[in-house]
């Protein structure tokens, strides 16, 4: 099953600096990329910032959208500042070191 195959990059849509996913984020955007073959989202649900791996349900278990492998962190990571998610690890790197790097699929803002 192959998800996503339709999107075409749109380059205006990648972050080119870290202020610039920032001022997105903290102004509540919202951010689907992806990254080292899985798919992540930012979503701001409950006035807060939310980062995870973006996945579906079949069978009863979880699984990323874009590799179709067992989703291991659902819950994800909480913040209430872009500064804040740009910690979260996204595939063995730090979303701040990688941010600019990412293939943003779709961005609000």
């Amino acid at each position: 099953m192959k998800v996503n195959e339709n999107i075409v990059k749109n380059e205006e849509d990648q972050f080119k600096t870290i202020s610039e996913f920032k001022w997105c984020v903290d102004c509540g955007g919202e951010v689907e990329f992806q990254w080292k073959g899985k798919s992540y989202s930012i979503t701001h649900p409950d006035g807060r910032i939310n980062i995870g791996e973006g996945y579906y349900i079949k069978d009863g278990k979880n699984y990323n959208v874009l590799s179709n492998e067992p989703c291991i962190d659902i819950e994800g990571m909480w913040g209430d500042t872009a500064d804040d998610i740009l910690e979260y690890n996204v595939g063995g790197d730090r979303l701040r070191d990688v941010i600019t790097q990412v293939e943003v699929v779709v961005r609000t803002i």
